[in-house]
């Protein structure tokens, strides 16, 4: 009988933006069931503690962060905080992400800002703080969440697709610039999910064109189950019903 190897996920770091709703909570329970240590952080600092309280469960270290990413002091913050705490940070993933739906004429400065600050500068910040540690440790990775709003576009959404589309560049930037340093980064381009994030905004949208967050977790996880030897710069993980898409 051969012995079972042990999860490559056990004992991991993982630090994940946006952590406490949506796919953030999703790909922590999915991690968490798979023995990784998971650092919740999010802009609403009570219910990131609530998914870490819950993830404890699985016999895990949880711990929450209450920041805002398009801070550069509190991404300089939490970054430290999180390897003051356990020591170690293995996987960094860029989830946390805002949209302000209006045409470009009814869009203020202020609501520009804040999406470019959260989707894409708030990403890069994180990223260069976690890569300096990840390069002492010899090995990372980074998980960048776009959408397919980086591929396409559509009406009342430009600081969304301004932010996707840069994004993907910085992702694949990021990985041309951190592989000689044992660092993966992947950009997840995401379809449409059932998460407050579209069904808050949207009532009236069909679910059933949506697909559950708990199976992009399930894919990002599986790119973090890859040998050391092998890395995905893109993936995309699209619901079967999505229409408008290719």
């Amino acid at each position: 009988m051969h012995k079972q190897e042990a999860n490559p996920l056990t004992g991991k770091t993982v630090f994940i933006t946006g952590g406490a709703s949506g796919l953030g909570a999703a790909l922590g329970q999915a991690l968490a069931e798979a023995g990784a240590n998971i650092v919740i952080g999010d802009i609403r600092r009570h219910l990131a503690e609530q998914g870490a309280e819950a993830l404890r469960d699985h016999g895990v270290r949880a711990h929450s962060i209450g920041f805002d990413v398009g801070d550069p002091e509190s991404c300089r913050h939490a970054v430290d905080a999180v390897v003051a705490e356990f020591g170690r940070l293995d996987v960094l993933v860029n989830n946390a992400g805002t949209d302000v739906t209006l045409p470009m004429e009814e869009m203020s400065n202020e609501d520009w800002q804040r999406v470019i600050n959260t989707n894409l500068s708030g990403p890069f910040m994180l990223a260069r703080h976690a890569a300096a540690y990840m390069r002492k440790a010899g090995h990372g990775h980074i998980i960048n969440v776009a959408s397919t709003a980086a591929k396409r576009a559509w009406p009342n959404a430009s600081a969304y697709h301004a932010s996707k589309w840069g994004l993907l560049g910085l992702s694949h930037a990021m990985h041309a610039e951190l592989r000689p340093h044992a660092i993966k980064v992947t950009a997840v381009i995401a379809g449409g999910m059932r998460t407050p994030f579209l069904l808050d905004r949207f009532p009236d949208i069909d679910v059933a064109t949506l697909q559950d967050p708990a199976n992009v977790a399930q894919a990002i996880k599986s790119v973090l189950l890859l040998p050391p030897e092998t890395v995905i710069a893109e993936i995309t993980v699209l619901p079967m019903r999505e229409s408008s898409w290719p």
